[in-house]
């Protein structure tokens, strides 16, 4: 019987150059292009880079494995791209403007971070990985007084009617409340089904893992989904008001630390 793998040397750290954001692009190309059948202006398919123009004003928390080679581009095996208010400023807009109204969040006064492109390599699933991407992020957020925490995430494919139990149990169970409730731009019905209908166990076994964490942390959806056709999914807007932890869920998020 073969010995269990060593569980890795994890560093998580934000990228410093620029080889740990072409490590992080490629990591991204990995998932979401190879894996999940993504598309995009600024996809580099010959160099396997997944990338957008929001990239430049952005911070990427990158975990690291030391024992994978760097010099291959090939040492980060977790990513969160992480964009203050200010870094959008820059940017023009957040990411998520594109696809959702953030008027609300936006009117709020408070200190909002956009997280997108999560990915894990997929030899660290189901692992370590994730814990050392929250714990890190905590920090991040702690330590900037960030007050709101939102973005995009995903389920694969194009087509809401597939996704109707999911998506109404998000809308029925979950939905953000009216002062930080951001509607989608190009407007797809989550309450498809009537509440009553839905098997909870059934429709949560069809929520990707992601989406799961957060709304265990008491994160809200935004009203409407958005069909991104490009990178072939069906998204939603995550939302989570720090002041709204309460302290089992704020344990969680900060990795069980005191």
């Amino acid at each position: 019987m073969a010995a269990p793998r060593p569980e890795p040397q994890f560093l998580v750290r934000l990228a410093e150059d620029e080889a740990d954001r072409l490590a992080a692009q490629r990591l991204r190309y990995a998932v979401f292009v190879e894996e999940l059948g993504a598309a995009g202006a600024m996809v580099d398919h010959a160099a396997r880079l997944e990338r957008d123009r929001f990239d430049a004003f952005a911070d990427h928390l990158i975990l690291v494995d030391p024992a994978r080679d760097a010099a291959a581009l090939d040492h980060v095996v977790g990513v969160y791209r992480l964009m203050r208010a200010e870094q959008a400023q820059a940017a023009g807009q957040f990411y998520g403007a594109d696809e959702y109204d953030l008027r609300p969040l936006l009117a709020s006064g408070r200190r909002l971070l956009e997280l997108g492109r999560s990915c894990v390599h997929p030899d660290y699933r189901g692992g370590a990985a994730m814990f050392h991407l929250w714990t890190a992020l905590a920090d991040y957020v702690e330590a900037r007084g960030i007050e709101i925490l939102f973005g995009v995430a995903s389920f694969h494919g194009t087509d809401p009617q597939a996704l109707a139990e999911p998506l109404s149990l998000l809308h029925h169970r979950h939905l953000a409340p009216p002062e930080l409730r951001v509607r989608s731009r190009a407007f797809t019905p989550m309450d498809l089904m009537p509440e009553a209908a839905i098997d909870r166990r059934r429709a949560m076994l069809k929520v990707p893992a992601l989406i799961k964490a957060y709304l265990r942390l008491g994160g809200f959806v935004g009203e409407g989904a958005f069909v991104d056709h490009a990178f072939n999914t069906t998204d939603v807007c995550l939302v989570m008001d720090t002041a709204r932890l309460n302290a089992r869920q704020a344990a969680i998020y900060r990795g069980n630390r005191a």
